[in-house]
C-alpha cells in the first residue's frame, strides 16, 4: 500500500475547511510556519501543500498578507483562468514566483509557469520583468528584506554568529536561495543581500583585520552557511521523492552498513558510530563547524594584533 506523502495529506485537510466553510473567500490559509507547527512537517512540506491548492485555483497568494481563499464571486479567478482586465503588479509576479520556487525549485521556475499561476498570459510578465533572470534577483532582494539584521554586535564573533544564523534561517524559508547565489563572482547584485554583506563588514570594523581579510571572512562563512544550506535541500528534495523519513531511510539501510563494516576494514569508523548509529543531526553540524570556523577566524585576528 502506497503511502500518501505528507503534502497532500494536509492539502486535503486544507481543502476540506474551504469546502465545508470553515474558510471563506478571502480568509487567509495557515501560513508555512503555522502548518509546520500543525503538523509537525518541514517548511518546505508546508509549501508545497499550499502549491497543490494554488495550483487547483482554490487559493492565490497576497502581497503583504499571504494565501487567500479564492472568491467565488464574479471576477475571482481560478488557475489558468486569464484576467488580463485585473491589473498586474510586479510584487504579485515575485510572491507567485516565490511560492513555485519554495515548493519545487528553481528549475521549475518559468516565465510561463508564473504567468499560468496568476491567470495571465506570459507576455503580460514581461511587461514588468524582462526575463528569468531579473525575476531571480527580485525574488533574493525580497527573500533577504523580509526580517531585519538588527543592531550590529559589539564583539565581531557575536555579529558573525548573527550574521550565519540569520543567513540560514533565510536559506531555511527559501531553499532555493542557496542555489541562486551560489555564484562568488558573479553575486546577485540587490540592495538587501548587500545591506547583508554591510552588515557583516560593520561586525568586523574593529578588528585589525586587512579590508581583503575582512571580505574573505565574509565570503568563507558565507559560503560555510550556503554548503549546509544546499544539503538540507538536498535531504528534503530525498525524503519528498522517497516518502519516508530520515530515521526509516537509515532503518532501511542499517543492515548493508553493518554488512559492509563486518569484515572489520572500517574499525574507526565502526568505533565513531558504535554509541550512536548512523543518525546524524545537520543543526548539530552546523553549530560545530561554524565555531570551529570562527575559532579559526579568532586565531587569524590574534596573529594579525601581534
Amino acid at each position: 500500500m502506497t503511502t500518501q506523502p505528507p503534502y497532500l495529506a494536509i492539502a486535503a485537510e486544507l481543502r476540506r475547511r474551504v469546502q465545508v466553510g470553515e474558510l471563506g473567500p478571502g480568509d487567509r490559509l495557515p501560513s508555512t510556519r503555522a502548518i509546520t507547527r500543525e503538523w509537525g512537517v518541514a517548511m518546505a512540506t508546508a509549501t508545497k501543500a499550499l502549491a497543490v491548492l494554488r495550483r487547483e485555483g482554490l487559493v492565490r497568494p497576497e502581497p503583504g498578507v499571504g494565501t487567500v481563499v479564492v472568491p467565488a464571486a464574479k471576477g475571482s479567478r481560478r488557475a489558468g483562468e486569464d484576467r488580463t482586465a485585473t491589473p498586474l503588479a510586479r510584487a504579485e509576479i515575485v510572491a507567485a514566483a516565490l511560492e513555485l520556487a519554495d515548493t519545487e525549485g528553481l528549475n521549475a521556475l518559468t516565465m510561463r509557469r508564473v504567468a499560468a499561476m496568476l491567470g495571465v498570459s506570459t507576455m503580460a510578465l514581461y511587461r514588468h520583468v524582462p526575463g528569468k533572470p531579473e525575476l531571480i534577483r527580485l525574488m533574493t532582494d525580497a527573500v533577504c528584506g523580509e526580517v531585519p539584521l538588527g543592531p550590529v554586535p559589539a564583539h565581531w564573533r557575536t555579529g558573525l554568529e548573527q550574521g550565519a544564523h540569520w543567513l540560514r534561517d533565510v536559506y531555511a524559508r527559501h531553499p532555493w536561495l542557496a542555489h541562486a547565489m551560489a555564484s562568488f563572482t558573479r553575486p546577485v547584485a540587490t540592495p538587501n543581500a548587500m545591506a547583508y554583506t554591510e552588515w557583516i563588514l560593520r561586525a568586523l570594523r574593529g578588528t585589525p583585520l586587512t579590508h581583503i581579510q575582512k571580505l574573505h571572512t565574509h565570503l568563507t562563512v558565507f559560503a560555510y552557511v550556503q554548503g549546509l544550506s544546499m544539503a538540507d535541500d538536498l535531504e528534503e528534495q530525498a525524503r519528498q521523492d522517497s516518502g519516508i523519513s530520515d530515521s526509516e531511510w537509515m532503518e532501511q539501510n542499517e543492515p548493508r552498513f553493518d554488512a559492509i563494516q563486518s569484515g572489520g576494514s572500517y574499525p574507526e569508523l565502526a568505533l565513531v558510530t558504535s554509541d550512536g548509529g548512523f543518525g546524524l543531526d545537520l543543526r548539530t553540524l552546523f553549530e560545530f563547524g561554524l565555531g570551529r570556523t570562527l575559532d579559526g577566524i579568532a586565531s587569524l585576528i590574534d596573529e594579525t594584533s601581534g
